[in-house]
């Protein structure tokens, strides 16, 4: 399986990074190592001083697809999750600055930090979701305001990968995000329900 991402997927988390939005969406992938599942502890790797959280809704592909039109992009999945898309972002921005790829900083083992699956609501039109650090609220999100809807990214990443059963899609995050230490400690709520905890080592 694989893992789909989506960048700059909310106006405002583009703003606070200093990003334009962009025309079309922005996709990059992670391995199936960088799964952190079980609400196990994430520890902060060796090859970095700056981690940041990036709490963001995911759906998971029930059927292949390939080039699939949007209009039928509802058929591809049942259930969504919260995931936290843990980035190395002095690591990025340095590749960033040199033009190249930014799997280094996406891709290394336990950064798709991933919670239990629930079934979709309302076909991901308005899902609330939110993240709290050590008890206080850091970031709040609504699917509505994606730039790219979920059946958007479907229609668009199918195009140039072969979405498969058990794929995984990040749909992006909200504005909020922020660097992580150790000690502390994350809890993910989507629609006012906690499905999501990880520790920080």
């Amino acid at each position: 399986m694989k893992i789909v991402c989506i960048g700059r997927n909310y106006a405002d988390h583009a703003k606070e990074l200093g990003n334009a939005v962009p025309a079309e969406p922005v996709i990059f992938i992670k391995p199936d190592s960088a799964l952190l599942r079980n609400n196990n502890p994430f520890y902060i790797p060796d090859f970095t001083k700056e981690v940041h959280y990036e709490l963001e809704l995911v759906i998971r592909i029930d059927r292949n697809g390939k080039s699939i039109p949007k209009q039928f992009a509802k058929d591809y999945y049942s259930s969504m999750a919260l995931g936290i898309d843990f980035t190395a972002r002095d690591l990025q921005q340095q590749l960033k600055e040199n033009g190249l790829p930014w799997e280094k900083a996406k891709g290394f083992d336990y950064s798709a930090c991933i919670s239990p699956f629930v079934p979709v609501a309302v076909h991901m039109q308005k899902v609330e979701f939110e993240m709290h650090k050590n008890g206080e609220t850091v970031q709040k999100g609504n699917s509505a305001d994606m730039i790219n809807g979920v059946d958007d990214i479907i229609a668009y990443a199918s195009k140039f990968f072969t979405l498969k059963t058990g794929d995984y899609i990040f749909t992006g995050t909200p504005a909020g995000v922020g660097a992580i230490a150790p000690g502390d400690l994350f809890e993910g709520y989507l629609q006012g329900e906690k499905l999501l905890h990880c520790e920080i080592k």
